[in-house]
């Protein structure tokens, strides 16, 4: 039985991605900079050197709803500011990076791709700024100790997006704050949510893709608390 080629280690991971994928500014939002992949960066080559353990490298794009987020926390400090913040399926580190840019005292990102955890890392350090990096599924732990819980781009398939929204559920019951950014994909639970803002921007941040709307939610709260806090 032929033997399995090993995968990449962080080190070798990090070096490819210094050497393949340059800095740019994200399109909408100039201050933050991260390693992008282009037409020539060569992907391929982690996929090949991971074998089936690859995951398909969201990290290497920075995606509507994340664009979205990290816009609003750059308006919006007061968010974040001072505060512990989650950045659930980081991917590049994009809004977990513009939370520690808007004042939070510390910023987890959590994400199951072992080579997105380099790349934020790397990210991270190209923007001055501290990410804690988790890896392995979030999802099934207990409820973290995070003030917010930051959310972009988690409702592209249908089991993705209910394994998040039920994590979310449990989060927003504990008193975590939520906020989500995403451009209306086909499975965000948009009766469940409230929309704090909305920007043009592109998704997967390419300047040359049309601009489309994605916005900021928060849960709606459960009308029995509401009823708590107002009584008839």
């Amino acid at each position: 039985m032929p033997k399995r080629k090993p995968t990449l280690t962080e080190p070798d991971a990090a070096a490819f991605i210094k050497a393949h994928l340059p800095l740019a500014p994200v399109n909408a939002i100039p201050q933050i900079r991260l390693h992008r992949a282009q037409a020539a960066s060569g992907l391929w080559r982690l996929a090949q050197s991971a074998k089936q353990d690859f995951v398909a490298p969201y990290w290497a794009y920075p995606w509507a709803g994340g664009i979205a987020l990290a816009r609003y926390l750059l308006n919006e400090p007061a968010a974040v500011a001072g505060r512990c913040a989650l950045d659930l399926g980081a991917g590049s580190g994009l809004v977990g990076i513009a939370a520690a840019k808007a004042g939070a005292r510390q910023v987890f990102a959590a994400d199951i791709d072992r080579y997105a955890l380099v790349a934020l890392g790397l990210n991270a350090a190209a923007n001055d700024v501290t990410l804690t990096a988790i890896g392995g599924d979030a999802l099934a732990g207990p409820v973290p100790t995070a003030d917010i819980i930051l959310v972009g781009d988690l409702f592209y398939e249908a089991a993705l997006a209910a394994r998040v929204m039920a994590f979310l559920d449990r989060c927003a019951g504990a008193g975590r704050d939520v906020l989500i950014g995403d451009p209306g994909r086909a499975f965000l639970p948009l009766p469940r949510l409230c929309r704090r803002a909305e920007y043009e921007v592109t998704d997967f941040g390419d300047a040359g893709t049309a601009a489309r709307t994605s916005a900021v939610f928060s849960i709606k709260r459960a009308a029995a608390e509401m009823s708590e806090e107002h009584p008839a």
